[in-house]
């Protein structure tokens, strides 16, 4: 029989180039959404676009299903959505069987529009996966108890320990749900870094796919959260973004690791072109917030203080943090947070044990973003930090020390209000 040969032709060349030491062509596993025809591409090229109607509507697609929290939402938002048609079918009961979606504009020569199912956008897109997905979201509480910036920012810096201890269906919904996230981004940033946003979206769904099956009810609160921060206004200023930005970038990295580990090499280098395009947008997004909070730098005294403390709190990382460029910014947000009446210790403890700083390029700008979101929440009651640290000291490896309480030996007036 001669089906599929290419497949197994494939198979021996991946054994010549290791017999050989060929260079290795980087091989896909079947999952990856199709590639826009030739035929495609020179229509585009004629019409003066740069992408494919395909991938157009794909990209529309992904960031409508990224702001959905149903199906039939999903629905009425691709029918209202500019210069695209939309056409639902239906079984004989009347139940929503699939849709196909065209680009206004985009006819054969009959001039009939092109029509494309979901699942000839990607293999994610067809209505029956993406009702799964939309099934498995948290339901968005009203009002909000915390900012959702802060609601999706703490779920994706869960994701790299997720990535590293939960099972493999568990961890590529999370992978799942990471990637509606950067599909929704785009929707509340700025001009400016939209370009960067969207080709960061777009190189990491090929991450997002792998032969694993995703169980989606792992990431519930990760889809919810982003949910809610669409509905959001989008932020005055950038260091909301920015603290997503920097928990989005060591979560890419572990997902290149994760994929890594079982030989998705397409994932891998999707992941990687992921990580240019959110760091140029980091770096663009955080330096007007940095340079505002390291303005605000706290007396000598108070910065030799929180020098001793991160020295205590993680001696691995201490030195680095330092020496780190935006240490200013990072003694700035303890200050304040003491102020409002937080202990400093304790935040440097919660920000260390949430993740690992052992891939970050700027440890210093990690612990700024997390000790700023984690001083929005109210201040704990002093048996609440009694509990803490006590829970803390049950955790082997972890030094006890005794539970201090914010300084108040001096009135302090309240934090001015950054605008």
């Amino acid at each position: 029989r001669h089906w599929n040969d290419y497949l197994t032709a494939d198979r021996e060349l991946v054994t010549i180039e290791k017999e050989y030491d060929l260079f290795q062509v980087v091989r896909g596993d079947r999952t990856a959404a199709e590639r826009p025809t030739r035929a495609e591409q020179e229509k585009a090229k004629r019409a003066g676009q740069n992408r494919t109607a395909r991938e157009r509507l794909r990209t529309t697609v992904r960031t409508v299903v990224a702001a959905a929290t149903s199906t039939e939402e999903f629905i009425s938002l691709l029918q209202h959505t500019d210069s695209i048609l939309v056409d639902i079918k239906h079984f004989p009961s009347g139940d929503v069987r699939g849709y196909t979606v065209a680009l206004e504009g985009d006819t054969n020569a009959k001039q009939e529009p092109i029509w494309y199912s979901g699942s000839q956008l990607a293999p994610d897109l067809s209505l029956p996966k993406i009702r799964k997905r939309l099934d498995a979201t948290e339901p968005q509480r009203s009002p909000h108890t915390t900012n959702p910036w802060h609601q999706v920012t703490a779920a994706a810096e869960r994701i790299p320990h997720r990535l590293e201890h939960a099972g493999d269906t568990a961890a590529q919904a999370h992978l799942a749900a990471f990637g509606e996230a950067l599909d929704a981004l785009p929707l509340r940033a700025p001009q400016a870094i939209r370009p960067q946003l969207r080709q960061a979206a777009e190189a990491f769904e090929r991450a997002t796919r792998s032969r694993v099956q995703a169980e989606h009810q792992h990431a519930r609160a990760l889809r919810g959260a982003v949910r809610a921060m669409v509905r959001e206004p989008a932020p005055r200023d950038g260091a909301l973004l920015a603290m997503f930005l920097d928990a989005a970038i060591l979560v890419v990295i572990a997902a290149a690791r994760w994929h890594q580990r079982r030989h998705h090499d397409q994932q891998v280098a999707a992941a990687h072109q992921t990580l240019i395009h959110l760091q140029a947008a980091y770096e663009h997004t955080s330096a007007a917030p940095l340079t505002a909070l390291a303005q605000c730098r706290p007396p000598h005294q108070v910065v030799e203080r929180h020098t001793l403390l991160i020295r205590q709190t993680m001696p691995d990382h201490a030195t680095q943090v330092v020496e780190d460029p935006s240490f200013d910014a990072l003694t700035a947000v303890l200050a304040t947070a003491e102020k409002a009446g937080h202990d400093p210790e304790q935040l440097l403890q919660q920000a260390t044990d949430e993740r690992a700083l052992d891939d970050a390029r700027s440890p210093a700008q990690v612990l700024t973003w997390r000790v700023e979101r984690l001083s929005a929440r109210p201040v704990p009651s002093d048996r609440a930090r009694v509990a803490r640290t006590r829970s803390a000291a049950q955790r082997p490896g972890t030094p006890i020390r005794p539970t201090t309480v914010a300084p108040t030996s001096q009135p302090q007036p309240p934090p001015a209000r950054r605008r």
